[in-house]
């Protein structure tokens, strides 16, 4: 369980999610990672060090070089926790969030709802 959570805290922040989601099919270098956002390498790689410590990444070293790629492991236990979380008595349906727009780029907010009582949200 304390590695479920640590891997929901650490995709609770968004360039860790994006991160996940580059090196999800491919390994990729920590410079090839770092070219994908507007944040400094030292920061994409504080967040590669959080997704390695949470199990959701793995890390190669070849030379100089770090390779970093999914841990297939990982986000399977975390997919199955979140499964038994939500039940199949649990809708998920995305929205924008309410201080959402274009320019701030925020997330989307995900809301729980009630399939007996779609109207009122379970948890925002």
């Amino acid at each position: 369980m304390r590695d479920v959570e640590a891997a929901i805290r650490a995709i609770a922040e968004r360039h860790r999610r994006e991160i996940v989601r580059l090196v999800r099919d491919r390994e990729l270098t920590a410079g090839q990672i770092a070219s994908h956002f507007e944040v400094s390498r030292p920061a994409v790689s504080q967040h590669l060090r959080i997704l390695k410590d949470s199990g959701l990444v793995t890390e190669r070293r070849q030379g100089t070089r770090r390779y970093y790629k999914a841990r297939v492991e990982g986000l399977a236990e975390l997919r199955a926790f979140l499964e038994v979380f939500l039940g199949e008595d649990t809708w998920i349906e995305p929205r924008p969030a309410a201080s959402s727009t274009p320019e701030t780029g925020a997330d989307t907010e995900i809301v729980l709802t009630d399939p007996v009582r779609p109207e009122q949200p379970a948890i925002t």
